[in-house]
């Protein structure tokens, strides 16, 4: 930089200060525009201040016709009608139950043990898809508690039974000392919720006339198992009477409706393996129960409930319930003592004593020592089939009767070949039979012995919490189907996959039915169409029905089938056919003496006869 350059730099400098200097305004102009700006900023404060008085009275305005509003809605709970939702967990060892402000109700229930099919926390149901609450009418107004807001009177938010058993109360406030208290109670190692209800000083408030008020119970229950379907028809609203009977919806219906009048025990708003009930400690007045089913994948059916509970509306009254949520484990419901094991279909009857003290009791041992639920189906397959082989071995025997007479029946048969002689026919067959002693209903009496076995798996392995979620070979879950394949495309009455295990079971019913048409021949107490029947149609049948169902049960009957195959071939190695047509021999040389059933037909001959002679007259 040279020395012009700094010259000019100073000078312009200079020329700026003295401008600044020259050009500011005097002590009073300074005045002047303070007092302006003073001015203005009081105009614009009163402004403000204006503004502000009137939002607040528009305010006051409005909080006044919400309040109207909110009493004119809820009556002596509109204090109620707003607040600040808040969520207390309530736990234990075995399940984590959370409940919110907002109704005071349960909001959530987690059974910490067990998951769902996609490997998700198990939860029965959550979130305000749910709706639990009393409806009474107070001060002329219908109230709904589960849209108030209720206190907890806790500051804890996670409360732990872990010794003992713990509270928490939620508290519906009613102006004054009138109020409702929800009593939540939780102990240690067990599946059961206590659930108090306290009324106080309401009585000159809430409407009475017929001796009960309602709580309102509706509820979504999620999917948990691999099968929609197979869960759906497992998924029912069950209820047990104050006289200790018990009734379920059937569950395979769409939508179902009841209104019950008597006196209620307990109702189960039941999935395939878990159970939601509440239980009274005296009784539900009636009841009117609804279910509907839900086909947005997430969900597998609704059900609604209004319980009517007795109430007589004193200064201060109490209502005892408690809820279970745990698992349809048949040994665990009939812990509570309350009738709950009612709720796993084992069946009526026979079919239900067979699994009650049976079925289980195996299961239950056989489970003490083994890890593996298919080599337990095994084991108890092959327990059955020896308990009840003495009656397979006399059906086989029957049948072997039965066919080294075939040549004589061939001969009745040849001997009256005309339609109208059918009668004779089967009377000169039946006495065949009757002088060689042979029964021919021996075959299906053993086998009829043994169907309510049938019957019993067939409940059983479907309602066997036991297997559900064990794995056996290719089935990654015993309690709902197995799949080799999945299709792109749904078969009609079989599905978008294939059960490799139903297949089996087809195959060697199939092969079992065989065998027991070949036994038996072409006798005449075989008729062709219920050789086909049990030959073709009950595999495809099977085939068709079970491609849906358990693999456990599946597996079950491919190995009874089985093994039904290996006892076959032993029988005809150590029966011998000519030992067997000799002894009858022995038989026809005895006296035979006619039962009524032989006399009947002849009767029925004779008169046949008789008709026949005077048509041809």
């Amino acid at each position: 930089m040279d020395r012009n350059t700094v010259i000019g730099l100073v000078l312009i400098f200079l020329i700026m200060i003295g401008f600044g200097y020259l050009t500011q305004p005097s002590k009073e102009e300074r005045e002047a525009y303070q007092r302006k700006a003073d001015s203005i900023a009081r105009v614009q404060e009163e402004e403000r201040q204006k503004r502000l008085a009137e939002e607040q009275a528009k305010a006051l305005l409005s909080d006044s016709a919400k309040k109207q509003e909110a009493i004119t809605q809820f009556g002596l709970f509109s204090d109620a009608a707003s607040g600040t939702n808040k969520f207390i967990t309530l736990e234990n060892d075995l399940m984590r139950v959370t409940l919110t402000a907002k109704g005071g109700r349960i909001y959530s229930v987690e059974l910490k043990k067990y998951k769902t099919y996609s490997g998700e926390p198990l939860v029965l149901f959550t979130g305000d898809e749910n709706t639990f609450g009393l409806q009474f009418w107070g001060d002329n107004v219908a109230v709904k508690t589960n849209d108030l807001f209720f206190t907890p009177q806790t500051t804890d938010s996670i409360i732990t039974a872990t010794t003992d058993s713990v509270s928490v109360t939620m508290r519906l406030a009613a102006g004054g000392d009138a109020y409702i208290d929800y009593i939540y109670t939780i102990k240690p190692g067990s599946y059961m919720l206590g659930f108090d209800i306290k009324f106080n000083g309401l009585e000159k408030n809430i409407g009475n006339r017929l001796g009960y008020i309602d709580l309102i119970w509706d509820s979504k229950l999620l999917r948990l198992e691999k099968g929609l379907e197979n869960e759906r028809n497992y998924t029912t609203i069950a209820y047990q009477f104050f006289t200790g009977d018990y009734e379920e919806f059937n569950s395979r219906s769409k939508d179902d409706s009841k209104e019950l009048n008597n006196k209620i025990k307990w109702v189960d708003f039941k999935h395939q393996f878990f159970s939601s009930i509440i239980v009274a400690n005296d009784h539900f007045v009636n009841a009117d129960l609804k279910a509907v089913n839900i086909d947005d994948g997430k969900h597998v059916k609704q059900f609604s409930a209004r319980l009517a509970l007795p109430f007589q509306n004193k200064e201060s009254e109490s209502i005892g319930l408690k809820f279970f949520f745990g698992p349809n484990h048949y040994k665990t419901l009939k812990s509570y003592n309350s009738g709950f094991e009612k709720v796993v279909p084992l069946g009526r009857n026979i079919i239900r004593w067979i699994n009650k003290y049976v079925v289980i009791n195996v299961f239950n041992f056989l489970s003490r020592y083994i890890s593996s639920y298919g080599l337990i189906i095994l084991l108890l397959t092959i327990f059955i089939k020896i308990i009840i082989s003495p009656l397979t071995y006399k059906s086989y025997l029957s049948s072997a009767k039965m066919r080294v007479l075939k040549p004589q029946v061939d001969e009745i048969n040849a001997k009256y070949p005309k339609q109208e002689d059918a009668l004779k026919k089967q009377q000169a067959v039946m006495a065949l039979y009757k002088k060689v002693g042979v029964n021919p209903m021996g075959g299906c009496i053993p086998v009829l012995i043994q169907f309510p076995i049938l019957i019993a798996m067939f409940r059983f392995f479907p309602a066997s919490f036991e297997l559900r979620q064990q794995s056996f070979l290719w089935a990654d879950d015993l309690s709902s189907y197995d799949s080799i394949l999945h299709l792109p495309f749904s078969i009609p009455w079989y599905g978008d996959h294939v059960s490799l295990f139903t297949l089996l079971m087809a195959v060697s019913l199939f092969i079992t039915s065989k065998m027991n048409t070949d036994q038996m021949g072409d006798t005449n107490a075989q008729m062709p169409g219920m050789k086909f029947m049990m030959t073709w149609m009950m595999p495809i049948m099977l085939l068709l029905w079970f491609n849906n169902y358990s693999a456990g049960l599946s597996y079950y009957y491919l190995l009874s089938n089985v093994i039904t195959i290996g006892q076959t071939y032993l029988f005809r190695r150590f029966v011998d056919d000519k030992a067997i047509l000799a002894k009858l021999h022995e038989n026809a040389k005895k006296p035979v003496t006619k039962s009524k059933w032989q006399q009947r037909l002849e009767d029925m001959a004779k008169q046949q006869e008789q008709l026949r002679k005077k048509k041809g007259k």
